[in-house]
């Protein structure tokens, strides 16, 4: 892994949270009406949307006031 991967991925721990759920990136794609690329991407540290992420944290079962545990930024 290179340094400028380590760094993308710090950004949110979206994966780790949603491994730890045991769902699958198609799972959560569906449950928040994103599709699976937009999660592959978020997972990687890529920006996105506040409305994609207010839908990600819902999905998740968690409530906005929680989006810091999920999202950094």
């Amino acid at each position: 892994m290179q340094a400028t991967e380590t760094l993308e991925v710090g950004r949110n721990s979206l994966k780790e949270i949603r491994e730890s759920l045991l769902m699958s990136k198609s799972e959560l794609a569906r449950n928040a009406h994103v599709s699976p690329i937009t999660i592959s991407r978020i997972e990687k540290g890529m920006p996105c949307r506040m409305e994609t992420k207010r839908k990600i944290i819902l999905a998740l079962g968690f409530k906005l006031k929680d989006k810091d545990k999920i999202f950094s930024d």
